[in-house]
C-alpha cells in the first residue's frame, strides 16, 4: 500500500509530464510553424525582388549583364537563399552560387512545372528540386515578365534542414530547462508532501497510541498545519475526549456495580452458609431467610433497573407509535396513592396544587408513571417525620410542569448536577435507607431526556424539589 507522500508525489509527477510534453508538443509545433512562415514569406520578398530585376535588366540589354550578376549573388548571400534564373525554355542561366558559372547552368527544369509557374504566376512549395538540388527544399519560384510575357522565371530557395537545425537546437533548449523545472518540482513537492504527510503520521501514531489503551493521547495543534488537518485534528482530540469519558464513565460504572453486588452477596452467601454449617441456631433461621430473600430482590430491582436504562438509550428515544395521550393529573394521582401507607407511617403532610382540569400530555404513561413514582419515593425517603410532602402540575405556554418537593437537608451546590449521575448517593446523612441503588434519578432522567424534555432540581432553605417538563396537548 502506497504512503501518502508516495501518491501525492506520483501523482504531482505524473501532472507536471503531461503538462511539459504538451507544453513542448505545443511550443515546437508553434515555433516550427512560425519559422517555416517567415522562411516562405522571405523567399517570396526574394523572388519578386529578383524576378523585377531581371526583367529591368532584360529590357537594357538582358540578363547576362555583369552588373545584374552580381548584385545576384548580393541578394542571395545577404538573405542566405540559393537562386536561379531560367529562360523561358526552362534552361538555367544564371546561379547565385557561381555568376561566371556554375553546375546547374545548362540544366533544364521540368517543362510542365515551368508551365505551371508562368500560368499561375508564381509557386510556393516544400520538395526536392530534380536536376539541381538533391536535399529537401522550401522554394519559391515567379515569372520574368517583359512586356506582359514570360522571358523566364526565378526560383528562390534555402534547405529545409536549416529549420530542422534551428528545431533543434530550440529542443535542446526546452528540454534543458524542462529538467530543470522538473527537478526543482520534484525537490518542492517532495518537501510539500512530506510536510503535509507529517501531521497524517503523527495522527496515525497518536490513534494507535490511543487504540493501545493510552486514553490522554492526542493530536497536538501546530501552526503550519493546513486548515483542513486542523479539522481532522480537532475532530480526532474530540472523538478522543468523548471516548475518554465514556471509558472512564464504564469503568466507574462497573466499579460501583462490583461494589453494589458485593454487599448483598456477601450477606447471602454468609447467612446461606451459616444455615448449612449449623452456625445459625434453627429457631432463627427464617429470620435470616427473610433477609437473604430482602438481599435478592434488591439484586432483583438493580438488575431490572439496569435493563430498563439499556433499553432506553438503545431506543436513543421513545418511538411515537409509544406514546398515549393521558391525563397527568389522574397519573400522579394514582401514584401518590401508592404511597399512602409510607406517608402515614411518617406522619408527613401532603400538599397537592393541580389546576381543577385534565392536563393532557402525549407521552409513554408507563414510563411517566415510573418518574414521578421515583420522585416521590426520594422525597418521602429523605422528608423527615411530620415534614411536608409537595406535588404540584402547572401548565406554562405549551408545556406541563410537574413538581415534587419535599423538606428536609439541604443538598450542597456542588452535589445537584451530580444528583442525576448513576450510582451517585448523597452523604450519608441524607442517605439512611439501604434500599437506594442511586439509580433512581438517574433512569428519571433517562425517560425524561428521552422524550426531548428538561429536569431540574432546586434545594435552598431546607427544601428540596425536582421539575420536569411535558409536552401540553389541548
Amino acid at each position: 500500500m502506497k504512503s501518502s507522500f508516495g501518491r501525492s508525489f506520483f501523482t504531482a509527477a505524473a501532472i507536471l509530464l503531461v503538462a511539459m510534453t504538451i507544453l513542448g508538443a505545443s511550443f515546437q509545433i508553434k515555433v516550427n510553424q512560425f519559422l517555416t512562415d517567415t522562411t516562405v514569406s522571405g523567399l517570396q520578398q526574394n523572388a519578386d525582388t529578383i524576378a523585377e530585376l531581371a526583367a529591368a535588366y532584360f529590357n537594357n540589354g538582358g540578363m547576362y549583364n555583369r552588373s545584374f550578376q552580381l548584385n545576384l549573388t548580393v541578394a542571395s548571400q545577404v538573405s542566405g537563399a540559393d537562386a536561379v534564373v531560367c529562360d523561358s525554355e526552362g534552361n538555367v542561366v544564371l546561379c547565385s552560387d557561381a555568376p561566371s558559372g556554375c553546375e546547374h547552368q545548362g540544366l533544364q527544369l521540368n517543362q510542365a512545372y515551368l508551365q505551371k509557374v508562368i500560368r499561375s504566376g508564381g509557386d510556393t512549395a516544400t520538395g526536392v528540386i530534380n536536376g539541381l538540388y538533391s536535399d529537401r527544399r522550401y522554394m519559391v519560384s515567379r515569372p520574368i515578365l517583359v512586356d506582359g510575357n514570360a522571358g523566364g522565371i526565378v526560383l528562390v530557395s534555402t534547405p529545409a534542414n536549416d529549420i530542422t537545425q534551428i528545431m533543434n537546437k530550440i529542443s535542446n533548449i526546452f528540454l534543458t530547462a524542462a529538467l530543470f523545472v522538473v527537478l526543482i518540482s520534484v525537490l518542492a513537492v517532495t518537501a510539500f508532501a512530506r510536510r503535509e504527510s507529517r501531521p497524517l503520521k503523527e495522527l496515525a501514531k497518536t490513534a494507535n497510541a490511543f487504540g493501545h489503551g493510552d486514553l490522554e493521547a492526542r493530536v497536538r495543534l501546530d501552526d503550519d498545519y493546513s486548515e483542513e488537518m486542523e479539522e481532522v485534528a480537532v475532530a480526532f482530540n474530540n472523538m478522543a475526549a468523548s471516548l475518554q469519558k465514556s471509558e472512564y464513565r464504564r469503568q466507574e460504572f462497573v466499579a460501583n456495580v462490583s461494589h453494589e453486588l458485593k454487599t448483598p452477596m456477601t450477606t447471602i452467601s454468609g447467612y446461606v452458609d451459616g444455615i448449612l454449617d449449623g452456625t445459625i441456631p434453627e429457631d432463627k433461621r427464617e429470620h435470616y431467610l427473610h433477609i437473604v430473600s430482602d438481599e435478592t430482590k434488591r439484586l432483583s430491582r438493580l438488575v431490572r433497573s439496569m435493563l430498563d436504562i439499556s433499553q432506553l438509550q438503545k431506543e436513543g428515544g421513545i418511538p411515537e407509535e409509544k406514546k398515549m395521550h393521558f391525563d397527568l393529573e389522574e397519573c400522579a394521582g394514582q401514584v401518590l396513592i401508592t404511597f399512602e401507607k409510607k406517608i402515614n407511617d411518617k406522619h408527613l403532610n401532603v400538599n397537592v396544587d393541580m389546576p381543577e382540569h385534565p392536563v393532557y400530555t402525549m407521552a409513554n404513561p408507563d414510563y411517566i408513571t415510573q418518574v414521578i413514582y421515583n420522585l416521590i419515593d426520594n422525597a418521602v425517603k429523605f422528608c423527615p417525620d411530620g415534614g411536608n410532602l409537595g406535588l404540584r402540575i402547572k401548565e406554562g405556554g405549551s408545556k406541563a410542569y410537574v413538581s415534587v418537593s419535599n423538606d428536609g437537608e439541604t443538598i450542597p451546590p456542588d452535589e445537584l448536577p451530580l444528583v442525576f449521575d448513576r450510582f451517585h448517593k448523597l452523604d450519608k446523612s441524607r442517605s439512611q435507607n439501604r434500599d437506594g441503588w442511586g439509580l433512581g434519578l438517574y433512569i428519571v432522567k433517562t425517560i425524561v431526556c428521552s422524550h426531548g424534555e428538561d429536569i431540574s432540581v432546586s434545594s435552598k432553605d431546607g427544601k428540596t424539589e425536582f421539575t420536569f417538563t411535558m409536552p401540553l396537548v389541548n
